[in-house]
């Protein structure tokens, strides 16, 4: 312990820089919690699709869905989701993996779910970029 403490008296930037990313990490991991979804990465998000028949949501707008989608997505631009909801009401049990771009408009869009009491969503980690990035299938119809 003596030799910690005297490591952080000698390099005061390198212990500030150490608190800032337990700091950051701890406030992401309770964001997680509290918006109450999970994220989930592009292989869990094929396994809920394949085996449980999840809905995958775009919250992009048309043209970037027109752009290229996950197959069988349903797209409702965020914006509009709050009136459209009855569009996925049969899917209010079953996962739902709600993804746009990068992951910001995902996360609203998730939260909103919740709030109107979709039991199991789930945030693609990365959005259509990684999606894109791994060479997963899109369709462009």
């Amino acid at each position: 312990m003596g030799q910690f403490l005297e490591f952080a008296g000698n390099h005061p930037l390198l212990m500030a820089a150490l608190i800032l990313i337990i700091t950051i990490l701890v406030m992401n991991e309770f964001k997680r919690k509290l918006l109450g979804f999970k994220e989930v990465g592009l292989n869990d998000a094929v396994r809920l699709i394949n085996q449980q028949d999840a809905l995958a949501l775009d919250v992009r707008e048309d043209k970037e869905f027109r752009d290229g989608h996950i197959i069988n997505a349903v797209n409702i631009p965020l914006g509009l989701l709050e009136s459209r909801l009855n569009e996925i009401e049969e899917h209010k049990e079953k996962p739902v993996i709600v993804y746009c771009r990068t992951g910001q408009r995902a996360a609203k869009a998730g939260a909103l779910l919740q709030r109107q009491g979709f039991s199991s969503v789930h945030k693609l980690n990365g959005g259509m970029m990684a999606w894109i990035d791994a060479s997963m299938p899109v369709s462009r119809k």
